[in-house]
C-alpha cells in the first residue's frame, strides 16, 4: 500500500498488475479499497489496477466539515498524476464510488476512457433527503454502531450473505468508519444532486444494478442508465455491494466490458 498527499488531502492507494492500460476502482460509501480484494485478481492480468480509499474513507485523511463531488474528482485526478498514470483510464465504481467516477468522467473528460457504474448514487431523491440527514445526525451522535443494523439490513440482506465470515468481516470493517466523515458523505448526497450530469458522459459506459438491492434497485437504475448516451445496462444477481457479495460477477462484468474496449 502507498500513501500520497494530493489536492490537500492524504490518500491510501494500491497499484497492481502490469500493462499499458489502467482501471481505477472506487469503493462504496462505508467501504474502502479492501472492498475490492476478491475482484482485483480477475482484473490485473495484462493491465494495471489502481484502487484507493477516497477522502474520508478507510485509512485516507478524514473529512472535517463538508465535502463536495468536485473535491473527490480532483483528488482522483491528482492521485493519477502522483502515481505516474498518464492518459485515459477506465473507472469502475460502486454506489457513491460510481457517482464519483461519473462526476470524474464529466469534470475530467480527457482522463476517462470508459465507466462501469454499479447502482450509481448521484444524489438523494426528495423522499430520501431527510433519511440522509437523519443518518448523518445519528452517526455523529451515536457512532457507526447506531446505524449499522438498519443500514446493512438494506445494503447487505440475508439473500446475499453467501458467506458468513465475509459478512462478519465486512460488518466489523464498516463499524470502523469515521462518523464525521460518514456524516459528511451523507450530507453531500443530500445537498448536491449530480444526476443531471449523467447525460454529459461522453465515454462508453456500462451501468449495472443488483437484483437484491432495495437501495438502488433495477427499477431505479435501468431508467437512470438510459440518460447516459449509448450506455449498456446489465442486471446482476447481487446486492448493493457486489464487489464483496458476489466478486466473481462484478469482476466478470468489469473485465469483459473493458476487454471489449481493448483495455
Amino acid at each position: 500500500m502507498m500513501y500520497s498527499e494530493v489536492n490537500g488531502t492524504s490518500l491510501r492507494w494500491d497499484l497492481s498488475g502490469e500493462g499499458k492500460t489502467t482501471i481505477v476502482l472506487l469503493h462504496e460509501m462505508g467501504g474502502s479499497l479492501d472492498s475490492w480484494d476478491q475482484v482485483v485478481p480477475a482484473l490485473n492480468n495484462g493491465r494495471r489496477v489502481l484502487r484507493y480509499d477516497y477522502r474520508g474513507a478507510g485509512m485516507s485523511q478524514k473529512i472535517k466539515g463538508s465535502i463536495t463531488w468536485d473535491a473527490h474528482a480532483d483528488d482522483l485526478a491528482a492521485l493519477l498524476n502522483a502515481a505516474g498514470i498518464e492518459g485515459k483510464v477506465g473507472l469502475a465504481g460502486i454506489a457513491v464510488g460510481a457517482g464519483i467516477a461519473a462526476h470524474f468522467a464529466v469534470r475530467h473528460a480527457d482522463r476517462a476512457a470508459g465507466l462501469v457504474l454499479h447502482g450509481p448514487a448521484t444524489g438523494a431523491t426528495p423522499d430520501r433527503k431527510k433519511a440522509s440527514y437523519d443518518r448523518a445526525d445519528a452517526v455523529e451522535a451515536g457512532g457507526m454502531a447506531s446505524v449499522v443494523d438498519s443500514s446493512l439490513a438494506l445494503s447487505y440482506p440475508p439473500v446475499v450473505q453467501l458467506n458468513k465470515d465475509t459478512y462478519n468481516a465486512f460488518r466489523a470493517r464498516w463499524l470502523g468508519n469515521d462518523p464525521e466523515s460518514f456524516a459528511a458523505l451523507n450530507r453531500m448526497l443530500a445537498d448536491n444532486d449530480i444526476t443531471d450530469e449523467l447525460k454529459r458522459i461522453a465515454c462508453p459506459t456500462l451501468v449495472t444494478a443488483g437484483r437484491h438491492d432495495p437501495l438502488r434497485p433495477p427499477s431505479v437504475i435501468e431508467p437512470l442508465s438510459k440518460t447516459i448516451p449509448g450506455s449498456q445496462y446489465l442486471e446482476l444477481n447481487s446486492g448493493h455491494f457486489p464487489a464483496v457479495q458476489t466478486p466473481g460477477l462484478m469482476g466478470q462484468a468489469i473485465h469483459y466490458f473493458f476487454h471489449a474496449m481493448g483495455m
